[in-house]
C-alpha cells in the first residue's frame, strides 16, 4: 500500500488515500512498522498549532487530585471528599483519583494487555477490524476515519460491557481476562464515582444510578504510536465526550491536555491514578453546573503511549429514552437551559454550540 506524505506536492485524493489506509486493517501503527518517516496527508492538521501546546510549563494550575481512601468508612471525610468533586465538576471537569479501590497490579496489567494486543502480529488482530462499531468487540483506526477533516494518530481496540457484555471468547485471547477483571473493577468504581455525583449535587446518593447513567459502559483500549512528525497531527483532537462520565487509565507517557481558563493544562500520569471527566450528558442533566470540557491528547516521536477509556453512557448506542436537567436542581433562578430530548440530540446541540 502506497499512501501519500506530507512531503508530496502532487494531486491529493484524500477519498482513496482514506479508503486504502481502511483497506490495510493495519492502523497506524502498521504505517510505522512500515518504516515511514512522514505522515500521510490525511492525518495533517491544518489549524494544530504546535507553538501553543501547553501552559502547564509556566502555569499554576493543576488537574485536582482526589483522593478516595476512607470514603465509605468516615463520614467527615466522606462530605470533604464530595466537596472537592463538587468543586473539581464545577470548575473544571476534571479530576484524579487516587486510592479509588482498583489494584495498581489490576490497572498495569491492563495497560500491558492493551499494548500487547496492538503490538501483537498484525494478522492477530486484523480478525478484529471493523467499522460496525456496534460490534460487541472492535479493531480499528478513528471511529470517524470517513467524517473528520483530518485523521488523529490512534488505533483502539473497543468493547462494550453494559447492559449486556460480550461473551469471554469474543475478546481477544492476549488481553482476555484482565479487560474482564478491569472491565468488572471500573464498574464497581463508576457506581462510587455515581454516588458522590449525586450528593455533590445535593441528591439521594442513589440518585444518578436510578437515572441509570451507569447502566450503558464502553471500553476503548487507545495505542498511540510513535509518530515521526508529532507536531502536524495529534492522538485525539480537541473534543469533550459525549456520555455522562468517563473513566479514564493511561500509562505514564503523557500527552493528555485539558483546556482550562483558556490554556492547555497537562493531566500528568501519576503512578496508580485514574483521570475522571465530566461528559456532555452529565452536563445537560445537571443544567450546566457539572462542565464537560474539551480535552486533546499529544503524540511523540520517542514512545508510544496507551491509555484505556471507559465511558459510561455513550451516543455510539443511540437510545430513545429522553433527559431533561434534573427538577430538583431548577429554580425560578435556574431554569431549565434544555428541553426535554434523546441524548444524542443534546450532545449534537451542545456541540454545535461549541463549534
Amino acid at each position: 500500500m502506497i499512501l501519500p506524505s506530507s512531503g508530496v506536492e502532487s494531486e491529493y485524493d484524500r477519498k482513496s488515500e482514506l479508503k486504502a489506509f481502511d483497506a490495510s486493517k493495519s492502523g497506524v501503527k502498521g504505517l510505522v512498522d512500515g518504516g515511514m518517516t512522514k505522515i500521510p496527508l490525511m492525518f495533517i492538521h491544518p489549524h494544530y498549532n504546535p507553538d501553543a501546546k501547553s501552559g502547564s510549563a509556566v502555569s499554576q494550575f493543576r488537574v485536582p487530585l482526589i483522593d478516595l481512601d476512607g470514603v465509605d468508612d468516615n463520614a467527615t471525610l466522606r462530605a470533604k471528599i464530595i466537596d472537592q468533586v463538587r468543586e473539581a465538576c464545577e470548575n473544571w471537569g476534571f479530576f484524579q483519583v487516587v486510592n479509588h479501590g482498583i489494584p495498581a497490579s489490576v490497572l498495569e496489567e491492563m495497560i500491558d494487555g492493551i499494548r500487547g494486543f496492538h503490538e501483537q502480529d498484525t494478522q492477530m488482530k486484523k480478525e478484529f477490524y471493523t467499522r460496525d462499531f456496534k460490534e460487541k468487540v472492535s479493531f480499528a483506526s478513528n471511529f470517524d476515519l470517513f467524517q473528520a477533516t483530518a485523521a488523529t494518530w490512534k488505533d483502539s481496540l473497543s468493547w462494550a460491557v453494559a447492559p449486556i457484555p460480550p461473551h469471554p471468547t469474543e475478546l481477544p485471547a492476549v488481553c482476555r481476562d484482565i479487560v474482564m477483571e478491569y472491565s468488572k473493577q471500573v464498574k464497581r468504581l463508576g457506581y462510587t464515582l455515581f454516588e458522590l455525583l449525586s450528593e455533590a449535587l445535593g441528591l439521594n446518593v442513589n440518585h444518578l444510578k436510578d437515572m441509570d447513567c451507569a447502566e450503558m459502559m464502553f471500553h476503548a483500549g487507545h495505542y498511540y504510536p510513535p509518530c515521526p512528525e508529532p507536531e502536524l497531527t495529534l492522538g485525539a483532537r480537541r473534543h469533550t465526550d459525549s456520555g455522562f462520565l468517563t473513566v479514564l487509565l493511561q500509562d505514564q507517557v503523557g500527552g493528555l491536555q485539558v483546556l482550562h481558563q483558556n490554556q492547555w493544562i497537562d493531566a500528568s500520569p501519576m503512578p496508580g491514578a485514574l483521570v475522571i471527566n465530566v461528559g456532555d450528558s452529565l452536563q445537560v442533566i445537571t443544567n450546566d453546573r457539572f462542565k464537560s470540557i474539551e480535552h486533546r491528547v499529544l503524540v511523540n516521536s520517542a514512545s508510544s503511549r496507551v491509555s484505556v477509556a471507559s465511558a459510561f453512557g455513550t451516543t455510539l448506542f443511540p437510545s430513545s429514552r429522553l433527559y431533561s436537567p434534573i427538577k430538583e436542581l431548577l429554580s425560578q433562578e435556574n431554569p431549565p437551559k434544555y428541553k426535554e430530548a434523546t441524548l444524542q440530540t443534546h450532545v449534537a446541540y451542545l456541540r454545535g454550540k461549541r463549534v
